[in-house]
């Protein structure tokens, strides 16, 4: 609750860590300060930084602005770090991120697109949850895996690809993304979770036959199509 009321905090010298996005509840937080003399944290234009892991940690969400680019040089996102600010539509991942962490962007409402990198190897569970106005996404070849709810409740997205490199893909993955009309699952993925495609009634699934995932969606009737279906047309 007093959180919740709070628009701006300073960190005191003394504090040198913490977890995940401490300030997620602050709905109406808008300024982060940080002395210069801080051995652990910083600030860039109001967003709170880790230094030692070159961590974005807290992006205010009472921020207005509708788009925001990550600095140039930072390796990961924390848990948490963006999820709940509303008034972003876009975000710019520099090619320095390696890593994002759980929640990292759910319930980001108003975001429409967004690239991630292939620097990124590591993408957490729930890492675009409820980004339900999320009509474009590119996985890169370098995410091997796909978390537990990653897209969860991402009702405008309309397709997707998933990479080579991925071998699994999480419980309710795309779990509620109900306009989803067309994924491509390829022939690497080898583990597919519990309801990764519930309610997402209008899908097919492109696979390569005799894969995992053509067998998957066969024992749990999912619709799908062969990707070389077509090649008689061409030929």
């Amino acid at each position: 609750s007093f959180c919740k009321s709070l628009m701006q905090i300073t960190i005191p010298d003394s504090v040198t860590s913490m977890g995940r996005n401490p300030f997620l509840s602050c709905s109406k937080l808008t300024d982060i300060f940080v002395s210069p003399d801080n051995p652990a944290f910083a600030t860039i234009d109001g967003v709170l930084f880790y230094k030692p892991e070159k961590k974005l940690v807290s992006y205010p969400c009472a921020f207005s602005a509708s788009t925001y680019t990550i600095p140039h040089g930072i390796t990961s996102i924390g848990d948490y770090a963006f999820s709940g600010c509303e008034s972003l539509t876009q975000i710019t991942i520099p090619d320095s991120v390696t890593s994002i962490g759980d929640d990292a962007f759910s319930s980001c409402r108003s975001l429409t697109q967004i690239t991630i990198p292939d620097s990124v190897t590591s993408m957490g569970d729930e890492a675009f949850y409820y980004c339900d106005s999320l009509t474009q996404i590119t996985i890169p070849d370098s995410i091997t895996s796909i978390g537990d709810k990653a897209f969860t409740g991402c009702h405008s997205l309309t397709q997707i690809t998933i990479p080579d490199s991925v071998t699994s893909i999480g419980d309710r993955a795309f779990s509620g993304c109900s306009f989803l009309t067309q994924i491509t699952i390829p022939a690497s993925v080898t583990s597919i979770g519990d309801y990764a495609f519930y309610r997402c009634e209008s899908l097919t699934v492109t696979v390569t036959r005799d894969s995992y995932a053509a067998q998957w969606c066969k024992e749990n009737g999912v619709r799908y199509q062969y990707s070389d279906a077509l090649d008689w047309l061409t030929n």
